[in-house]
């Protein structure tokens, strides 16, 4: 899985095993975040994409892949929420995608959907494979009962690992 060179920071695991990293936004990937932001400068924009491991495998269908999809779904936006919440009372630009729909959560100024499955690829050099009509990213690990979300923001790696760090504080005990 090899890390680009645009990694400011490699994979770290929360208590309650959600993976992140933290990378500036390759030039590959400037098209597609300009047109989820549009208006916004890239300039310092960094990626934070996100892996949960989920306890069913996620392309299967049916009741529980659908309640492990939303417990996922629920845990990845409150942690979300806090570090975007987080760096934005300090002053910085921050916004974090809805895995359901693709779409920005702060700034809803678009109908452009963020491609998870080609930055997981992009970013972190994770493989990925068809499924249906569909192309699904295959964790290092847990193959594809994996479960991708992204955050960005425009801070300093400092400010942004410190409203991880204050996040998983803060949720610690209620995400495990």
């Amino acid at each position: 899985m090899g890390e680009s060179a645009h990694t400011l920071l490699s994979v770290q695991t929360t208590p309650w095993g959600l993976e992140y990293s933290i990378h500036e936004c390759p030039r590959r990937h400037r098209d597609d975040v300009a047109a989820l932001f549009p208006g916004t400068p890239l300039d310092g924009m960094l990626v934070i994409p996100t892996c949960q491991h989920a306890e069913v495998d996620l392309v299967q269908m049916g009741e529980k892949v659908e309640q492990e999809k939303d417990r996922l779904l629920e845990r990845f936006m409150e942690f979300a929420k806090v570090v975007c919440d987080r760096l934005a009372a300090l002053g910085h630009w921050a916004d974090y995608i809805d895995p359901c729909s693709g779409l920005p959560m702060i700034h809803r100024g678009t109908n452009s959907v963020y491609g998870e499955v080609a930055a997981l690829s992009t970013l972190l050099g994770y493989r990925t494979q068809n499924a249906g009509c569909c192309k699904i990213i295959l964790h290092p690990k847990w193959g594809s009962s994996v479960y991708p979300a992204s955050m960005f923001a425009k801070a300093p790696l400092e400010a942004v690992t410190a409203a991880i760090g204050e996040a998983v504080a803060a949720l610690k005990d209620s995400l495990k």
